[in-house]
């Protein structure tokens, strides 16, 4: 004959009271939820440091936030930048608790990147891309935070800004927000490949092609019939070419082999090298990026709608 033993009794014979069997399993339970609610671990918090690494560098955050003509500490802002409305500067952007982000809380930085409002409340100029950047994943975010967390902390003062009247009054940012910015992150397109989509995400999100290659209206507005298709006011005053596929006057003849080339070394299908900020873009940038995600970017570019926009340069 079979025989069942109670399920209060322990499998060595010694007896358990219930009272002492909800003991046990309450604690099996308080030290689970403490497991599952611990901070992440170090290999975890290296993985998200060294994920943060990469998108770091897709984002372009470097050139921005170094004053490298001057040769100024890494990541400690003064990164002048030339625009129709004036001169912005990089900001501080090292885990320095005063003069950079080091007191920011997760929540801080994806404001901050999302809705292009900073840790007070504050509305950000959008010369600071969080209208691409809106479109990242918090996941993504909070890598790139892990990253700037674990750099060296440089005390260094913000440098204020010097813009033409009335473009600095930061409320006038709260109207420009609702006629041109949409918060919240890209949707994956049914239908498109996985590296089309991919090559969006970075296009779009990260590497901010379009805050670049997309001539702006007299409030600093996108145009987006204009999307991708150059504009004379590109970063510092320089010409940002067309990048649509339209064969006349943009990169519609270019090979996917000549852009993915582009992309890596910065040389030009006809054998020049580009320059200016472009070619901090790619040293910097794509050109430490996988070169499959190079070639997501070029799947997603050569799918644009063309443009037909020539532009020409003011003779000087």
């Amino acid at each position: 004959m079979v025989t069942y033993r109670k399920t209060d009794e322990p499998t060595n014979g010694a007896p358990m009271t219930r009272a002492r069997s909800i003991q046990v399993l309450s604690s099996l339970i308080f030290f689970s939820l403490i497991l599952l609610s611990a901070p992440r671990t170090a290999m975890s918090d290296e993985a998200a440091i060294k994920r943060g690494e990469y998108i770091f560098n897709s984002s372009g955050c470097l050139g921005c936030h170094t004053d490298s003509k001057n040769k100024g500490p890494r990541l400690a802002g003064g990164r002048a930048i030339e625009t129709p409305f004036g001169t912005f500067f990089g900001p501080n952007i090292t885990p320095h608790k005063e003069h950079g982000i080091g007191t920011w809380s997760d929540a801080d930085f994806i404001r901050a990147l999302r809705d292009g409002k900073s840790p007070k409340g504050q509305h950000y100029f959008p010369v600071f891309p969080y209208t691409s950047f809106t479109k990242m994943t918090d996941e993504d975010m909070l890598d790139l935070k892990a990253y700037l967390f674990a750099q060296p902390a440089i005390e260094r003062p913000n440098k204020p800004h010097e813009i033409k009247f009335p473009f600095g009054w930061r409320f006038l940012m709260l109207g420009w927000k609702i006629l041109f910015f949409d918060s919240g992150t890209i949707e994956k397109i049914e239908g498109k490949s996985d590296s089309w989509n991919r090559g969006a995400y970075l296009a779009e999100a990260q590497a901010h092609c379009g805050e670049c290659h997309t001539p702006r209206n007299i409030f600093g507005g996108a145009r987006s019939a204009l999307k991708y298709a150059g504009t004379l006011d590109g970063p510092d005053g320089d010409l940002a070419p067309n990048i649509t596929p339209d064969k006349s006057t943009g990169i519609g003849k270019w090979s996917a082999d000549d852009l993915a080339k582009l992309l890596s070394t910065g040389e030009l299908p006809w054998g020049d090298e580009v320059s200016g900020s472009m070619a901090e873009v790619i040293e910097e940038g794509t050109g430490r990026m996988t070169e499959s995600d190079r070639r997501a970017i070029v799947e997603y570019v050569r799918d644009l709608p063309p443009v037909e926009q020539k532009l020409v340069p003011p003779k000087k």
